[in-house]
Parts: structure tokens; C-alpha cells; sequence
């Protein structure tokens, strides 16, 4: 019965897969008379030539308008087009976080790849090639040819021919997948903003390494916590598993084995082509789509065949009440109503707590806070709160949330309600099977139905005590009110607090003009002598100054994992730099964020990029580095037309160990780098390794932390207990510099799926495969001059450091000695499967 019933699957999963591909091919063969050829261009101040339309007119591909903020401006992607063209469906978008383009923006196709052309506002032009840009994983290939945009929804580059494609955009996706497009093992969607601004919004639907589709919020720090909805695993976790949308509006997970061929099939919805057969007049559109509100919905679009007719229906959502995501309404706040209408529209409202207000009652997803101080709690008199006298309790039935208590006691309901007057840490209580949870502020995920049986109580200031209103935003201090019954000396006391105010202000405004003065005569001797300054220290640059160096921060090396990097120059030093302006810090103020700065500056080591200053401005916050001439040793590695020598590779890999000695072990305060991979790994005019981003970990909150660091998770850079949550140590860079030391030597990323055998996909197993098996001459066929002696030291220590175990992993002083061949090195367990890792 069991055999049966897998053959069924089998055959169902097949079934659905010939459908979708020949319709798919179908679709693919109406590009041969759309070709774009080479020398094309879109503009986007120009509407007849914003876009480039499919064969049927559906999709296209160009400039539209974005609404990512109240300047407008432009976005590059591709949408399905509607009349009128204002309500056109935007399916995906190229760096939708990027800031809009200019309305003189323009696209040109070229023989090295599609080039956004702007011009800045002194009329220099520049050029960026997006597609393929260099963030895309694409291995050098030929000169580009042409490109298509095809009646699937695909925007395709094509290399030598046309059956040469070295670039779509199915392989990018951002909120929405579309009919023959899968959503691959550790891929993600990230909902947008909102309808008309498409940058990142607040929830994520990753399709994990384990075979399990999640959804979570954005801003989770630990996803088994936060999520709001999973598939449930569907296959052993050493198989690949992919949501796949096909044609006729099947949503569906499956599996393939190692070996290529297909395991089990989930099917989450079936749109209704997938029962009946559209109209013969109209041709269907499926797309499924996270939608801004966190939900994920599968839409037809039926377009009839003279384009005279065009609709939209939603046929499926994941989840029917909007209250059972988590985040949609905000920190001290509670979901009601989350029902769905008749009209299909959904139905939910946010409702504060008693004793809070919305932060902005025009958007009520952004919460509630109390209006009133909290440290009021410990008042002079101690007593009138355990009395109840300052406070009262306000009761709040069938509501619900998810955080986590720190008291949990067993006592009567009665007592529950009047156990929060007493401490002044509590704030409110649950009491739900006869058990009294105390909870401090904020209270997150909160749900309010008449399926929850459960009763809150919250305190609240009394109405017979005033205790001042301070909203979360009001920085000023509190109000002293001044009382009393003799209107001379209150008079007099008035007089002689403006004449006191007369003499502040005469006494603030000659310490402004002096403190002006002196700046004046400081930024003449920093201009002066740039190097007495770092003689002494990190420079503190000003906004303005840093702004000047880079021409407007005009030319960009790249983005990583907290800002963009520009090249700049010190007008006074006639020096080079790299500016880092940092887009996710901690809210912590100039003090720390001064000190953190110190901290770091004080490392001063041959292998790490030296911090020269930094800018603190206001919510502005950039950082100063030495410029590195020759790139990343990713772009070194995986870039370059001409394999790097052997010797080479192994110099570098010696310089990045030294590197991360001295941080660990060497320099005053022993940092964990925390981000270790080859594009943090630097090259100078020399070609030194130099490793950059050093103790980034410390100037962020732990969850941008984790949000920033979710794609390098999955291309198997970080240490199985990130994921685990559990404690980091060095042993977690230990780990990521294993799999830079596989890299180095092969020459080749950790997670390749454009190999000759499956078995090559993982780069830690096939190197693990080729050292039992004896070889290891696989690993290095295209070198010459291989020492097979330093080659094996090198794999084994590399094997040594993607242990699963912490306690496994040398220390890197060892591993400097074993890399030099001062240290005997045992033979290595086997890795765990890195594809089987959960993300």
C-alpha cells in the first residue's frame, strides 16, 4: 500500500511538471521575434520608451514610477500591465531598497551586460551594470548578445546565443513568484512596503534547507519564536525542496534527491485553471505574492485575447485572519476582528492597551505607548503604591499575547488582578488556567477573539494622582509647576527668573560665538596636518567634509552587509579612502557609539583594514578606512578571467589566519569578527589580505544582526549554532574561515549548483569525498605547480574547522601551525551535510 501510494506521487508530481514545463517552453519560444539587441535603451523621462513589452504585451520589463519615498522618482523592474497603466501589477524590482532613480535615468543593453546610466547634479554621468550586476552569482561567461522580455514574466540575458542564458530574473525574486517560477532550498520572498512602495517590507517567507516553508516577521530575532506559519517538513533534510508555482495554477512543494530525481509533493492550493480549463478568448496569469500585510495569496489574472478585457481575482490565501500575523499591529497593541469579509476584503483593527495610546492614531500598525512616565512607579512614597492608591487595575477580557512572562504563579484570579500594584517592574498580568503571568513592557503579538478564554489586567495611573504625559517621542523634561498662595513672591520670583534667563542666554550665545571661533582655527590645523591627527588617533570627519571627499558620494566600490562603500579623497592629505555610510546601527547615542569607535581603532595589525575616523551626525553615522586598490578576494577568487596562482591562494589564506590570531588573541580587547567571508577580505596594492567589517557585531542590536546576516546562513558561511541560537565564541569564525579555506583552495563558492555532479553542490562534502577517497587532485586540476603536500595540510584543516562541534575546531594559533607544517594534523571526522543544515 505504502509502494502504491508513493508511485501515485511520484506520478502526480511528474504529471504536474510536463504540464508546466510544456507551457513553459511554450512561453519561452515566443522570444525568437522580441530580441532586444545590443545598443537598446530605456528612459525613463520618456513614456514611449520606459519599457520593453513581451511578445503578448503581459509583461514588461523598465523604468516605472516608484513610491519608496515622497521624492517619487523611478525603479527599474518588471510588472504585468493593466489599463490604466497606473494600476499595472509590479511583480519584481531591481534593489528595491535602492533610492529612485532620476527622471533622467537611462538603460542601455550592452556587450558587458544592461548599464543604468544617470547623471548627477553637476552633469557628470555614471554608469552601473545591474543585470548581471556584481552582487549576482554569475561565473564569467561570454559577451552578452541580446536579451528578452518573455510572455512568462522572465526579463532574460543571453550570452552567446539564444539558447545561452546567463541571467533571469525568475532567479532574483522579491515578493512574488510567478507561473513556471520556483522559489529554490533557502530562497526568500520579502513582502514590500505597501502597494505603491515595493521596497522591503516587514515580513519574510523563506523556504528553508530543511524542506519546511516559514513565515516570520522581518524583524524576528529567532525564527522558531516568531513564526506565524510553516508547511511542515516535507522531505528528509537531504533532499532539496522547492515551492514551485506551474501554469495552470498549481502551488506546490517538492523534492529532488541528490541523484536529480523527485520525492515527495505538497500541494498548498490549486488555483481554477488548475480544475477547469480557461476560457479559449482569455489567457490566465497565475502569481502567488506576500502581500505588505504579511499574508500570502495566490491571484489569476484573466486577460482576454484583444486585451480588451483584463481582471483580477484572488483564489487562495494561507491564512484567512490577518490577526494570526504576527506584527500586525504593533508593540502594546492587540489584533481584533480578523475575520474576512464577503467583499474580500479583509477585516482587522489594532486596539491599544488600557493605558496607552497610539504612537500615530493615522497608522495604528505602528502601536501604542503609555502616557504617562514610567519611573513614576518608584515615587517618594513607596507605600501609596502598595496601597493601590497611585494606581488601579483595569481588566480586559478574552485577549492574548506571546511574550514571555518572567513570573509565573499559581494564585486565584482575584489575587492575579492585584498582584501587578505591588511591583513596580509589572505592568500587566494574564491569567489563563489558573496560573498569574506577570509581564513587563512592551507586550508583543497581542489578540484579542472570543475563542481566548484567557483575562488580562493592566495598571493604570489613578484618577486622583496627575503624573505627567510624556510621548515616546518628547525628549524634553518634565514640567515643575510651581504652587502658592502669596502673588508677590510669586511675582518676584518671576522677575527674577527672566533676569536669570536674560543673563543664561547673553552667557550661551558668547559661548556659541567662542566655541564657533575655536572651531574655525581647529578644522585649519586638521586640514593642515591630516597625519599628526591619526598619529594620535581616530579623525572625526564631519558630515560636510566626508560629503566633499566623495563628490557626493558619486562612485560606489559596493554594498555589504550595514551600508554602501564610496571612494573618496582627502583633499588636504591628497590621501585615498573608503567611506561607509551605515544604514542599520543601534539607536545608542554619540558617547558609545565614540567610545565603540575607540575600541576598534586601537586594532592595528598588517592583515586588517585599518578605521582612519569616523562621522557622527545627528541619525548619521560613516566610517573612514583605508582604500584597498584591488578588490575582494571573492571577486579575486570567483572573478577572475585567469585561475590566481597556487602560491598565491596559500599566501592568502595565511594572511587571513594572521588576521583573525590578532583579533581573537592579540590585540587589547579580543573581538569576534562575526561576518568572516571573502567579501570582507580585502586586497591592497601589495596584495595583502586584509580583513575588513572586524567587531561589526558590536555597534549593531542582535536582531539586524541576524536579519542582515539570514543570506549568509544559507550560503554556509556561519556556524551551526547561530543557528541554534546558541553561545558564540571565536569557535563561530573558526567555522566561516574553514569554508574560506575550501574556497581559497578550490576556487570555487561553498554552494554551487552550476557543477557537473550533484555530489559537487556542497563544496565541504566533495572535498571531503576527494580526501577519503585519495583525490585530492580533483580539487586542483586546472593548477600547476601544486605542492600535493601543502594541498593536503590545507584540506584537513579545513575539514577540521567546519565541524559541527565547537569543541572540535582548533584554535587559531594551532591552525596556523598546522598550515605552516610545524604541527601534526589527525585525520578529520566528516562534516555534516551542509546542504541538510537549517536556515
Amino acid at each position: 500500500m505504502a509502494f502504491a501510494n508513493t508511485v501515485i506521487q511520484i506520478l502526480v508530481v511528474s504529471i504536474l511538471l510536463i504540464i508546466s514545463n510544456s507551457i513553459n517552453a511554450k512561453a519561452q519560444r515566443n522570444h525568437s521575434n522580441i530580441v532586444i539587441g545590443l545598443g537598446s535603451t530605456l528612459s525613463a523621462n520618456n513614456e514611449t520608451s520606459q519599457y520593453w513589452l513581451s511578445p503578448s504585451g503581459i509583461f514588461a520589463f523598465g523604468f516605472y514610477s516608484s513610491q519608496a519615498n515622497n521624492n517619487g522618482g523611478f525603479a527599474v523592474g518588471t510588472w504585468i500591465v493593466n489599463q490604466p497603466q497606473t494600476n499595472n501589477t509590479i511583480v519584481w524590482t531591481w534593489n528595491r531598497d535602492d533610492p529612485p532613480f532620476s527622471p533622467s535615468a537611462t538603460l542601455k543593453l550592452t556587450r558587458d551586460g544592461l548599464l543604468l546610466i544617470t547623471v548627477t547634479g553637476d552633469n557628470q554621468q555614471t554608469e552601473d551594470k545591474i543585470v548581471p550586476s556584481t552582487n549576482d552569482y554569475v561565473m564569467p561567461r561570454p559577451a552578452i548578445s541580446g536579451a528578452a522580455m518573455l510572455d512568462s514574466g522572465n526579463f532574460v540575458v543571453y550570452g552567446r546565443n539564444l539558447s545561452d542564458v546567463i541571467w533571469e530574473s525568475f532567479d532574483f525574486p522579491t515578493d512574488t513568484i510567478l507561473g513556471g517560477q520556483n522559489l529554490t532550498y533557502g530562497s526568500e520572498l520579502v513582502s514590500s512596503m505597501s502597494r505603491w512602495n515595493h521596497s522591503s517590507g516587514g515580513y519574510q517567507l523563506i523556504m528553508q534547507t530543511d524542506g519546511n516553508l516559514v513565515m516570520y516577521p522581518t524583524y524576528a530575532f529567532t525564527r522558531s519564536e516568531n513564526a506565524y506559519w510553516s508547511s511542515g517538513f516535507l522531505e528528509s533534510s537531504f533532499d532539496a525542496v522547492n515551492l514551485r508555482l506551474n501554469n495552470s495554477g498549481f502551488l506546490y512543494l517538492f523534492s529532488t534527491t541528490r541523484t536529480g530525481g523527485y520525492g515527495r509533493y505538497k500541494i498548498l492550493a490549486k488555483g481554477s485553471g488548475g480544475s477547469n480549463r480557461p476560457s479559449e478568448n482569455e489567457t490566465v496569469i497565475y502569481r502567488v505574492t506576500l502581500d505588505p500585510d504579511g499574508i500570502f495569496r495566490l491571484y489569476s489574472h484573466h486577460i482576454s485575447n484583444d486585451k480588451s478585457s483584463r481582471s483580477m481575482l484572488r483564489e487562495w490565501s494561507i491564512l484567512n485572519n490577518l490577526c494570526d500575523v504576527k506584527g500586525f499591529c504593533g508593540l502594546n497593541s492587540y489584533c481584533a476582528g480578523g475575520g474576512t469579509r464577503k467583499t474580500g476584503k479583509d477585516a482587522a483593527e489594532c486596539y491599544c492597551y488600557p493605558g496607552f495610546v497610539f504612537i500615530d492614531p493615522s497608522i495604528k500598525g505602528l502601536g501604542c505607548y503609555q502616557n504617562f512616565s514610567e519611573d513614576s512607579c518608584r515615587g517618594e512614597d513607596e507605600d501609596e503604591n502598595r496601597l493601590g492608591l497611585r494606581y488601579n487595575i483595569s481588566t480586559l477580557e478574552n485577549v492574548w499575547w506571546e511574550d514571555h512572562p518572567y513570573s509565573v504563579t499559581p494564585v486565584t484570579k482575584e489575587a492575579c488582578s492585584e498582584s501587578c500594584l505591588e511591583e513596580c517592574d509589572c505592568w500587566a498580568t494574564l491569567y489563563t488556567s489558573l496560573n498569574c503571568c506577570k509581564y513587563r513592557l512592551p507586550l508583543r503579538y497581542g489578540k484579542r477573539s472570543s475563542n481566548i478564554t484567557s483575562t488580562a489586567f493592566f495598571k493604570m495611573v489613578s484618577g486622583n494622582h496627575h503624573i505627567n504625559k510624556i510621548h515616546p517621542h518628547d525628549k524634553t523634561q518634565r514640567p515643575v509647576s510651581i504652587e502658592g498662595k502669596n502673588s508677590p513672591i510669586l511675582v518676584l520670583g518671576l522677575i527674577l527668573g527672566s533676569v536669570a534667563c536674560l543673563c543664561v542666554v547673553i552667557a550661551v550665545s558668547s559661548f556659541v560665538i567662542y566655541k564657533r571661533r575655536v572651531y574655525k582655527y581647529k578644522r585649519l590645523f586638521e586640514h593642515a596636518n591630516l597625519g599628526l591627527a591619526e598619529d594620535f588617533g581616530l579623525q572625526p570627519f564631519s558630515y560636510e567634509e566626508l560629503e566633499r571627499a566623495t563628490d557626493g558620494f558619486r562612485e560606489k566600490l559596493g554594498r555589504g552587509s550595514f551600508g554602501a562603500v564610496y571612494k573618496g579623497t582627502l583633499s588636504g592629505a591628497n590621501k585615498t579612502i573608503a567611506v561607509k555610510r551605515l544604514e542599520k546601527v543601534a539607536e545608542e547615542g554619540i558617547r558609545e557609539f565614540r567610545a565603540e569607535m575607540t575600541t576598534i581603532g586601537r586594532t592595528h595589525h598588517r592583515n586588517l583594514v585599518q578605521l582612519l575616523g569616523f562621522c557622527i551626525e545627528g541619525s548619521k553615522r560613516l566610517l573612514v578606512y583605508e582604500f584597498m586598490s584591488n578588490g575582494s578576494l571573492a571577486e579575486f577568487l570567483f572573478k577572475a578571467v585567469v585561475r590566481p596562482a597556487w602560491k598565491e591562494r596559500v599566501r592568502l589564506a595565511l594572511d587571513v589566519a594572521r588576521g583573525l590570531l590578532y583579533l581573537h588573541e592579540e590585540c587589547g580587547v579580543h573581538i569576534i569578527h562575526c561576518n568572516l567571508k571573502p567579501q570582507n577580505i580585502l586586497l591592497d596594492d601589495t596584495w595583502t589580505a586584509k580583513i575588513s567589517d572586524f567587531g561589526f557585531a558590536r555597534l549593531f542590536v542582535p536582531n539586524q544582526v541576524k536579519i542582515s546576516m539570514r543570506f549568509e546562513e544559507r550560503t554556509g558561511y556561519f556556524a551551526p549554532e547561530w543557528q541554534k541560537n546558541a553561545l558564540i565564541s571565536v569557535k563561530a569564525d573558526i567555522y566561516s574561515f574553514g569554508v574560506v579555506l575550501l574556497e581559497i583552495i578550490c576556487c570555487r563558492r561553498s554552494i554551487d549548483v552550476k557543477v557537473s555532479s550533484p555530489d559537487e553542490i556542497a563544496l565541504s562534502n566533495w572535498v571531503y569525498t576527494c580526501f577519503i577517497t585519495g583525490e585530492l587532485n580533483k580539487l586542483v586540476e586546472l593548477d600547476e605547480d601544486v605542492e600535493m603536500r601543502t594541498l593536503e595540510r590545507m584540506v584537513k584543516v579545513g575539514l577540521w574547522c567546519i565541524q559541527d562541534d565547537p569543541a572540535l575546531r582548533p584554535l587559531m594559533k594551532n591552525l596556523i601551525l598546522m598550515l605552516e607544517g610545524a604541527m601534526d594534523i589527525p585525520i578529520p571526522p566528516s562534516p555534516e551535510l551542509l546542504l541538510a543544515r537549517s536556515s
